[in-house]
């Protein structure tokens, strides 16, 4: 039967393997924007990073309301969606830092670093999103 996820059960499950966020923001006329985004769980926040001049970095800066969703697409289905506040800064030491977190989690430990440096340079915008509302269903089908 489907239930509601605890909060340790959605974390686990948006933390689980490499399964890809969608990102939805509001471009300046109004109309959405969704776009697939690697993502880690860093404290309570939502991490990701992306270049300052993307659709989605001039839409975070603008107006930093956001959700994110994360899914498996497979039976019983499950989904996690959440919803808050996107800040952003330019640190570089911690930019790097998530970056290589996320490098390693999608592309694994041997290319963390690579996609670290590759993901952290002047341009890129850390973004966090600290979870303001969540939607987390497992067993969607059961």
């Amino acid at each position: 039967m489907a239930h509601d996820m605890t909060e340790a059960e959605w974390r686990a499950f948006v933390s689980e393997g490499t399964r890809t966020a969608k990102l939805a923001v509001t471009r300046r006329d109004g109309s959405p924007h969704v776009v697939p985004v690697w993502i880690v769980l860093d404290g309570d926040d939502v991490a990701f990073t992306t270049a300052a001049d993307t659709i989605k970095g001039k839409a975070i800066r603008r107006d930093g309301r956001v959700s994110i969703c994360v899914d498996d697409d497979r039976p019983p289905y499950a989904f996690v969606r959440i919803d808050g506040t996107a800040r952003w800064n330019e640190d570089a030491a911690e930019r790097l830092r998530l970056a290589t977190a996320i490098g390693g989690r999608y592309m694994g430990p041997q290319r963390a670093e690579e996609f670290g440096r590759r993901n952290a340079v002047p341009g890129e915008l850390l973004v966090r999103v600290t979870p303001e509302r969540v939607v987390a269903r497992s067993g969607v089908t059961d």
